[in-house]
Order: C-alpha cells, then sequence, then structure tokens
C-alpha cells in the first residue's frame, strides 16, 4: 500500500495545525500593537480624523477597528404623535479581526444610516498570515476603504450613464 501522498497530507495538516498558536502569540506580543500603531500613523500622515478602537470580547478573535465615527445623518423621522428623531449615521470602518486560526482577516464595513434601508453587510479585503501585513498593505487597505466609502457617500447612477438615458434621441435613433 503506498501511504507516500498521505504522509504529505498529515505532515502538511500538521504544520497548519502548528502555525494557529504562533500566529496568536504574534497578535499578543507585537502584531495588534503594529496595527493600531500604522493605521495611527497612516491616519496622521494623510489628515483623515478617525477613531481607532480594539474589540477584545472574545479572547484570540480581537478585532481593531479603524473608524470615520458617527454623526447624525441630517435625516429626521417624524411620526405622528412621536417627538421626531435624528437618524445617525455610521462612516463606515476598516477591521482587522482575528480568526480562529490566527490569521488576520481585513473587512470594511460600508457607511450606514440608522433605519434608513438595509445596511450593506462587510466585504472582505483579505486574510494575511501576521508577516503579510506590511506598512504598503495597511496604504492600501485604506484607500480601498477611502475609495467605497467616497463612493457610498457620492451614490447616484453615473456609474453606467447609457442605461439611463431617456429622450428623443436615445428610442428614435435612425437606423442606418
Amino acid at each position: 500500500m503506498e501511504l507516500n501522498n498521505l504522509k504529505r497530507r498529515v505532515q502538511q495538516y500538521k504544520d497548519i495545525v502548528e502555525n494557529t498558536p504562533i500566529y496568536r502569540q504574534i497578535w499578543k506580543d507585537s502584531l495588534k500593537t503594529g496595527i493600531v500603531n500604522q493605521l495611527a500613523e497612516i491616519a496622521k500622515a494623510i489628515e483623515l480624523n478617525v477613531v481607532i478602537m480594539i474589540r477584545q470580547e472574545m479572547e484570540n478573535l480581537e478585532a481593531i477597528i479603524f473608524s470615520l465615527g458617527n454623526q447624525d445623518s441630517g435625516l429626521v423621522h417624524q411620526e405622528e404623535g412621536k417627538p421626531p428623531h435624528a437618524l445617525k449615521k455610521h462612516n463606515g470602518s476598516l477591521i482587522y479581526q482575528q480568526l480562529f486560526n490566527g490569521k488576520i482577516v481585513v473587512m470594511l464595513q460600508f457607511p450606514a444610516i440608522q433605519g434608513y434601508g438595509e445596511p450593506l453587510p462587510a466585504r472582505q479585503i483579505g486574510i494575511y498570515r501576521p508577516e503579510e501585513l506590511t506598512e504598503a498593505f495597511f496604504v492600501k487597505h485604506i484607500d480601498e476603504f477611502l475609495k467605497e466609502v467616497t463612493n457610498w457617500e457620492d451614490y447616484d447612477d453615473d456609474d453606467n450613464p447609457s442605461s439611463h438615458k431617456i429622450g428623443f434621441r436615445v428610442n428614435f435613433e435612425e437606423k442606418e
């Protein structure tokens, strides 16, 4: 019976499982602080006001949240017989969270207005081993995050203007 492929598979499994405690220790020893420092340094350099929070409710599933904060949306819900209620707006977040295996998932949370439509689900940017998270990745992640929240703020139908045209010339152009 030939078991070489199966033995290689077992060794690969063992190697992967051994990485989890190593990645978790790196997070505790340096990565968590390193991510916070990198994000704060970049935000300062680009003059972006952010709130950086660490969620630690679950050991080994901690998260760092790089948030544009919350504010009044300017929308007010008025229901008969009740006082007007201002709707709050979350301006979006970039999230670095540990996974069960010690790797780091990077996600972006789109802006959302409380009580106005359905918020978009968080979008995964990528999953990284600790050593992969370099300064260049942080810059790339913040750039992608800012692009997405800017697009959200600038919402309109300009992405595909030809599909939204109306008028005489659109429907009745002469065919050649």
